[in-house]
């Protein structure tokens, strides 16, 4: 088992239950799903650029993605619905916590500049999303065959009601938020 799953089992879930007055275990908040996003507007002329974008994703997570296309027609970005504009990986279970562990204690680090998340890029819904501006930052992207730096949007959803508690479950998986 993952270091960052048994920790969520043995000491988070124990810490929120106590904190929110929850009867069962069942009601503290848990991370549902990883869904890693990487847009490629310009794949609809080049179907270089999307093989580029899968192979990195494919990479990153260790799982094949999905290729999204567009769900309807836009003159203005001369887009048409059903052309492919990128693709996208769903991790749960296992391969969801090594990603995040491997996001939380390699990749994230290596981000210039790097201060901290944003508390305040929550949905509402509980769910939460991270934007990173640069693919190289993963230690598996190897720089010399990058054709275009691209970034990534990272949702981390959670089962938690508001944001409020999707914060306290993320704060105490490791994910450094700004102060």
């Amino acid at each position: 088992m993952n270091r960052l799953k048994e920790r969520y089992v043995k000491e988070i879930v124990p810490s929120l239950k106590e904190k929110h007055g929850y009867k069962s275990v069942m009601q503290v908040a848990k991370l549902d799903k990883i869904v890693i996003n990487i847009g490629a507007g310009d794949a609809s002329h080049n179907s270089k650029v999307l093989d580029a974008c899968m192979n990195d994703l494919m990479a990153i997570t260790g799982q094949k993605p999905v290729i999204t296309k567009a769900r309807k027609s836009i003159a203005g970005f001369k887009l048409r619905e059903g052309q492919n504009v990128g693709c996208k990986v769903t991790l749960r279970g296992e391969q969801m916590y090594n990603f995040l562990d491997k996001l939380i204690s390699v990749a994230l680090p290596r981000v210039r500049d790097f201060r901290g998340l944003s508390p305040k890029a929550f949905d509402g819904r509980g769910n939460y999303t991270i934007g990173i501006k640069e693919q190289l930052i993963f230690p598996e992207i190897e720089f010399d065959n990058v054709v275009k730096v691209r970034g990534m949007d990272i949702v981390l959803v959670t089962t938690a009601h508001s944001n409020e508690e999707a914060y306290e479950l993320l704060k105490e998986l490791g994910i450094p938020f700004r102060k």
